[in-house]
């Protein structure tokens, strides 16, 4: 839970304060990936290294959304933060100011939001890089993850360098974009659904897919769980 130094003023400010600070959230990231990933995490976050074994801590206020969490791969950076990564990359940062390239498995969320819920996901949209858990580390709700060896299935026309796209990446089409709005289920969609069913496969994949936990509760993404 997030920390707030309120001081002695009146009452009324004290109970704000701890309002405030009840309903912030803490993520933490965790690498049990055999390798090096370069976290990401916006709007609030940016970029961290983490080498295997590796977490970083990030304060994440009350009221956050379009938020998400993940992991970039074999990026070279320089003192500056500048340079690129294979899969994930943020318009060259390593302090990322906006969302990834494709293909990059994505944690999403919103907190405190509709009833006083935080709603999570795990997302495949923008195609499987990297094994994902997303979990709630405190709460009695339930944790999601997406460790199925994607990369190494990945019908050819999906794949990448370092992962397997989603088919609205390579075809950029209405029937897997939706972006009219209507869409149902494709064989490439059934595809990720199959091997990761708590995660969405395609736009319009809500019903099995959003997960919620109460406002206040905090978190830990883990990459190769």
């Amino acid at each position: 839970m997030k920390r707030v130094l309120c001081l002695p003023l009146t009452p009324l400010v004290l109970l704000t304060c701890i309002f405030t600070s009840s309903h912030a959230a803490t993520f933490e990231v965790r690498n049990q990936c055999p390798y090096t990933v370069w976290a990401a995490s916006v709007p609030i976050g940016g970029g961290k290294q983490l080498d295997q074994g590796q977490s970083w801590t990030i304060d994440v206020p009350a009221g956050t959304k379009q938020a998400r969490i993940w992991a970039r791969t074999k990026c070279s950076f320089d003192g500056a933060g500048n340079g690129r990564c294979e899969t994930g990359d943020c318009n060259g940062l390593l302090n990322c100011q906006a969302f990834g390239a494709p293909p990059n498995t994505l944690a999403e969320y919103a907190l405190n939001q509709f009833n006083n819920l935080d709603f999570f996901d795990i997302s495949l949209v923008d195609g499987f890089n990297v094994p994902m858990d997303f979990s709630p580390v405190s709460g009695q709700c339930r944790g999601i993850r997406c460790t199925a060896d994607i990369n190494g299935q990945c019908p050819n026309e999906l794949k990448a360098p370092g992962g397997c796209n989603n088919p609205c990446t390579v075809f950029k089409t209405d029937q897997y974009c939706c972006n009219s709005g209507q869409c149902s289920a494709t064989d490439y969609s059934r595809f990720f659904k199959q091997r990761c069913p708590d995660a969405y496969s395609y736009p319009k994949d809500d019903q099995t897919s959003t997960f919620t936990c109460p406002a206040g509760t905090n978190y830990r993404v883990t990459f190769c769980p």
